[in-house]
């Protein structure tokens, strides 16, 4: 029998289903009776209601209800809650304007929903939506965090001045300034990271279905953490009891961060249901998803260096003004701040760092966590000024980031911006990514390239990053309100076979098969008798999802917990059956021992004397086999690595093409390398997407110009190269697996290395900066020019 533990290369057992069409997804989702949704969104992007005529709309054919915001408010419907509160730097919370899941009064962006049709046929309620007459009175519109926070701005909300959420900072103001007086070079870099559009394969959808009998809902949703959203929607929004409300994530088609949250269209199906009777199904045309799916990044930022006169850093001092979007989406608030700043310090040993954060309304999509939330952002700046630092003191790229390394021997290391790192090695990184990458053979490449008239450029990004958010009491007493764990329920049937109810979800991460291989490796119980379960809240104990690769190093340690559960009462029922001491039995590859002799049990035998148990020791033991473990990390977990991209520039188009790009990266014990690769290459494909193409536009009057795959470019296979994935291992030191997390490094660590290759490719041309996305036309323009474009000196 092949090995298939931790470590084996096992094929994803889920994708069978997947790539024989039997995937289940909520589209696919159809109950008896059902009708369909479709909601009118507005069409400005700032501006009040005043008059909404429905009359019209509700007597076309098919049609079963329209419904407005002021309907649901007359129903007692509360707003769509916040998750995380941040405080202001004088200690006053945040500005946290009510969220309505239809707007009342006011529209705040382009796809505010404005009134929801249902109908018998979504053609049906599409065509009865354009019936709705609505007056509105415009309003000037801000679309920019640097327009939102001009003087005599309109505001976003009146309860919001200045349209400021919060301003916050971190770290010691007056130790980094000190720092800088004594600088012998200082190094500013201005850059924005540019705004994303999710754009998962999967739209979002939602079925809402209500039992007029036991008074039961069901909610079937595109969802990366069910329970979290039958938290937030039961208690905060529809006050159903939890008893009531059962959630359901089937298979789901991506996530990214942006099915994270709790939005307006999973309340709206799930009220609707209970008012018309009958399930209501609402799945999310693609340009809504553009206009109604939370939006990542957008931040405009000044960071500056301070040097001694050998290039060793000395402190860091950053100003971010976040986009917030027209809402607080639900975890939007800790995005530019505790999974933000507190990453600045990445893989450097820079003695002081201050930060200070301005979050900023405007009339614009909610912006929330994307892919790596946060750390990209950080490991944008902290790379690209970087190499900002090399390029004014004249140092080589290489040699700068070495000098500036935290060692290998200084862990656990704790930085100036209160996180504590427990291992790491980002020397060996470095060296294995250099090798890979051939960077000692790159000039000779320049050269060929410089012969066929292209620009080639190389890049290095060494980035660090924070998975797992934890522990509860920690985040809780920084503004989160819910818990951080995660449970796991073990249940080996009688026959030795194994299912696993898990809190976290799969949204293509491979959790069908990673966490088979831990049951496999600690249970020794065959991979294909192991039955992962996840998704439904009817079903699996209280768990808080999938996001910030977390699965493995908080659910997956729930799991290795509720397994020592197992094993120890398995030692018990051995020791009963082989008249034995406890302390005797040994377990090891799915066999129960008694040390020093031949008798052995194994986990089969065990299971079944615990479901039949007419030889047990029941006075000591419940009967049955099935336990449960919650788990509450210690400390983030910190995977790091280096990336190496290298790239061409058609010097006629302007068009750059990343020909080569080498991850090598710190993930802790890895699980699966297949899947560990895949995560990788997927996570660099579309941080590439965000160097190079991807670019969400508004006009100032706060219009989304890239409403559409028209106008928003999203990475094609063309535009990709072979992306070579290696790993160097230095292990998590407080949980048992040792695990850190893969799910984000390659959007993480892969855009600054694009663009530090592009900026090499035009080091002839003066380029300092560039910001993303390197576009055919910026680059064009930059070469057609031939001078020197500095930026952010």
């Amino acid at each position: 029998m092949p090995f298939e533990g931790i470590g084996a290369a096992v094929r994803r057992k889920e994708d069978a289903r997947f790539l024989s069409g039997r995937g289940n997804y909520t589209d696919d989702i159809n109950r008896p009776g059902q009708l369909h949704a479709f909601v009118r969104r507005s069409d400005r992007p700032h501006a009040r209601i005043g008059r909404i005529d429905t009359e019209q709309a509700a007597k076309a054919p098919g049609v079963v209800a329209v419904f407005t915001g002021a309907d649901m408010a007359a129903d007692n419907v509360g707003g769509l809650p916040c998750g995380w509160q941040i405080h202001n730097k004088d200690g006053s919370p945040m500005k946290e304007p009510p969220h309505p899941v239809i707007a009342v009064d006011k529209v705040r962006h382009v796809g505010d929903p404005v009134a929801v049709v249902v109908a018998e046929t979504k053609q049906a309620a599409k065509d009865a939506a354009e019936l709705i007459e609505i007056d509105y009175q415009e309003l000037p519109a801000v679309a920019s965090v640097r327009d939102a926070i001009a003087p005599g701005a309109s505001l976003v909300h009146d309860d919001a001045p200045g349209n400021i959420c919060y301003d916050w900072h971190i770290g010691d103001k007056a130790l980094v300034d000190a720092a800088f007086a004594k600088a012998a070079k200082v190094v500013k870099l201005e850059l924005t990271n540019n705004r994303l559009i999710p754009n998962a394969m999967e739209p979002r959808a939602a079925v809402g279905d209500f039992d007029p009998h036991g008074g039961d809902f069901t909610l079937y949703t595109t969802s990366q953490n069910p329970h979290v959203i039958r938290l937030l929607m039961g208690a905060f929004v529809l006050h159903i009891p939890e008893n009531k409300l059962r959630v359901v994530a089937p298979d789901v088609g991506g996530g990214f961060g942006s099915k994270i949250y709790h939005y307006a269209e999973e309340a709206i199906v799930t009220w609707a249901a209970g008012k018309v009777r009958r399930p209501v199904k609402w799945t999310a045309e693609r340009n809504e998803s553009f206009m109604s799916d939370a939006h990542g990044r957008d931040h405009d930022t000044m960071a500056e260096m301070a040097l001694d006169a050998d290039g060793n850093f000395l402190a860091l001092r950053v100003s971010t003004l976040a986009n917030m979007g027209g809402y607080l989406s639900t975890f939007a608030p800790c995005i530019p701040t505790y999974l933000y700043a507190t990453l600045l310090a990445g893989v450097y040993k820079t003695p002081v760092i201050y930060c200070e954060v301005k979050a900023v309304f405007t009339n614009t999509v909610p912006v929330d966590a994307y892919r790596g939330a946060g750390r990209p952002e950080a490991t944008f700046l902290l790379e690209r000024l970087v190499d900002a630092c090399a390029r004014d003191t004249g140092m080589d790229r290489v040699a700068i980031r070495r000098k500036n390394f935290i060692p290998a021997d200084a862990f656990p290391y704790q930085t100036p911006v209160a996180l504590q790192y427990d291992s790491g090695d980002y020397q060996a990184t470095l060296d294995a990514c250099l090798k890979a990458a051939d960077y000692a053979g790159f000039e000779a490449r320049r050269a060929a390239a410089a012969a066929k008239g292209k620009l080639r450029g190389i890049g290095i990004s060494t980035y660090l990053e924070a998975c797992g958010i934890a522990p509860s009491a920690v985040v809780g007493s920084l503004g989160a309100r819910a818990g951080l764990y995660e449970v796991a329920n073990i249940k080996v049937h009688p026959t030795g076979s194994v299912s696993v109810y898990t809190g976290t979800h799969s949204h293509g991460q491979g959790h069908e098969t990673t966490l088979a291989q831990l049951v496999t490796d600690q249970l020794g119980v065959p991979f294909d008798q192991v039955e992962v379960v996840h998704g439904d809240t009817g079903k699996i104990p209280f768990g808080m999802g999938t996001y910030g690769s977390r699965s493995l190093a908080v659910g997956g340690t729930a799991m290795v917990k509720a397994m020592d559960k197992i094993i120890a009462k398995g030692k018990k029922i051995a020791a009963h059956l082989m008249e034995a001491s406890v302390e005797d039995i040994e377990f090891k590859d799915g066999q129960f021992s008694v040390a020093g002799t031949d008798k052995s049990k194994t986990l089969t035998d065990i299971s079944l004397a615990a479901y039949v148990p007419h030889n047990y020791p029941i006075e000591e033991l419940e009967p049955g086999l099935d336990e449960t473990a919650f788990y509450d990390p210690k400390n983030f977990t910190f995977p790091g690595g280096c990336h190496v991209a290298e790239v061409e520039i058609d010097k006629d188009t302007g068009v750059a093409e990343v020909v080569n790009f080498v991850a090598v990266d710190d993930v802790g014990r890895v699980i699966n390398p297949m899947i560990v690769e895949g995560q990788v290459q997927g996570g660099v494909a579309q941080g590439i997407g965000q160097a190079l193409l991807e670019n969400a536009v508004y006009d100032e009057g706060g219009q989304l110009l890239s409403g559409s795959f028209m106008d928003y470019s999203m990475p094609r296979a063309n535009d990709l190269p072979m992306i070579k994935v290696g790993t160097e291992t230095t292990l998590c030191t407080h949980n048992p697996l040792g695990v850190k997390g893969c799910g984000e490094v390659g959007a993480i660590g892969s855009p600054p290395a694009v663009i530090n290759a592009v900026i090499d490719a035009l080091k002839d041309y003066g380029v300092r900066h560039i910001d993303m996305p390197a576009s055919p036309q910026k680059l064009w323009s930059i070469i057609r020019s031939g001078t020197p474009r500095m930026a952010a000196e």
